[in-house]
């Protein structure tokens, strides 16, 4: 049977997006301490080091799941049961954390869940996060601003405020209309991921194995097209390998990957990117930001992520139950117990950090954590938006300079988003 059934489980469940959060998420405090990395010791001279990097230089997250969180914590009348503005108890990211952790600005995923494609609607679910991500900026104006350009970025960084652009994932909410593209830009879109865990009208996904387009749809040709114009960058991360080829062919502007990591540590894992596509990436003058997820990083871990959505997915069919039934909640708390996962560490997304130098230099890596996307899979030294300066310090450690940290902080996404910005031509 093809694969894309059990794929939902491992994207939606295994990652978090159907599952409440019970506060109990993050184990970590936010600071550098001995042995948070999961190595020796940390050198108080390095940590210093990589604190004040991280405060002095832009960092910019590719992927944070923030909208769907809040949409998922909304209370009975509809009203946002969480404020970012302050420390929150539950996920990944808000205020404090990121301001502890150096971080400057973080791109909202605009998750647009696969059940739209076949329900209707996903354009307007799209519009409703873009209306909470909207609101967050309204409520607290001194800290949280937005950011449409590269530029406002920059901006927003001298004046001290968290900006926080927008991508959605999941080209769903385009719902197979040119002018839906113009609407999301108008809102302040600056990504689009082509599709997330099923094909979609614009092209593959790597979770599903039915590869309806061999690639790319015509419209999803359209699409890159339109995208191209109008100054809104590609984002290839969920899509297949054939897709992403085919993309990188077609696109005039660098295309990015905004919350995947590097194959090589995750064997036939297709939602990881390859050696090959790596370098055609860079060749395209892209940049492939890296998923902080565990089971995108270490092996083990990727292993007992896919095992994890089988299982429950197993359980879905039998029991003839959706991610959402209390059922399956019961039997993922059940499973969870019966088998521990094993965290990667923050030195393994420095490693992936590592491959990608190795392979095409440091202009094309950067960062994309899935903050709020991946439950609690994160790396012991990296479970939160406070924690930037741990990866920092290993790189310090492994002999980056401040100068190449600062490009795979920000600069490398900069970059690109401004090369998209220069080819846009939406008059």
């Amino acid at each position: 049977m093809p694969k894309i059934a059990g794929a939902l489980s491992l994207v939606f469940v295994l990652a978090g997006a159907y599952l409440p959060y019970d506060g109990t998420l993050r184990k970590e405090p936010p600071a550098i301490a001995a042995g948070a990395a999961g190595g020796a010791a940390p050198s108080p001279g390095l940590d210093a080091r990589a604190r004040a990097l991280a405060g002095r230089v832009i960092i910019v997250d590719g992927h944070v799941d923030l909208p769907y969180r809040l949409y998922r914590s909304r209370d009975k009348d509809g009203k946002l049961a969480e404020n970012v503005a302050e420390r929150t108890a539950m996920g990944d990211f808000d205020y404090p954390r990121a301001r502890a952790g150096g971080l400057d600005a973080a791109f909202m995923s605009i998750y647009v869940p696969a059940r739209y494609q076949t329900e209707g609607g996903a354009r307007a679910f799209a519009d409703d996060l873009i209306d909470i991500v909207e609101g967050v900026i309204r409520s607290a104006p001194d800290k949280f601003a937005r950011a449409y350009s590269a530029a406002e970025v920059q901006r927003n960084f001298a004046a001290a405020k968290v900006s926080l652009p927008m991508g959605i994932e999941n080209g769903a909410a385009l719902e197979d209309d040119l002018d839906s593209l113009k609407h999301f830009h108008k809102r302040g879109v600056r990504y689009v991921t082509l599709t997330h865990s099923r094909d979609n009208r614009i092209c593959d996904s790597s979770f599903d194995d039915r590869r309806t387009w061999k690639g790319i749809s015509p419209f999803g040709k359209r699409v890159v097209a339109e995208m191209n114009r109008l100054g809104v960058m590609i984002d290839v991360s969920h899509a297949s390998d054939e897709c992403f080829r085919q993309v990188v062919g077609l696109s005039e502007a660098p295309v990015v990957a905004t919350h995947s990591s590097a194959r090589a540590f995750t064997p036939g894992w297709e939602r990881n990117m390859s050696d090959p596509m790596i370098r055609l990436l860079a060749k395209n003058g892209g940049v492939i930001m890296i998923n902080f997820g565990s089971g995108f990083v270490e092996e083990t871990s990727n292993r007992q992520y896919v095992a994890r959505g089988d299982a429950i997915d197993a359980f879905r069919r039998k029991h003839k139950v959706d991610r959402r039934d209390p059922k399956t909640r019961a039997f993922i708390q059940q499973y969870d117990s019966a088998h521990p996962f094993k965290f990667a560490s923050v030195e393994a997304v420095a490693d992936h950090i590592d491959h990608v130098v190795k392979l095409v230099g440091v202009s094309h890596v950067g960062l994309g954590s899935d903050f709020d996307g991946l439950g609690d899979t994160l790396p012991v030294g990296l479970k939160d938006a406070s924690m930037y300066p741990n990866l920092f310090r290993v790189l310090l450690q492994r002999g980056y300079s401040e100068a190449d940290i600062e490009k795979i902080s920000s600069g490398n996404v900069l970059r690109a988003w401004r090369a998209v910005e220069a080819l846009a031509r939406p008059n």
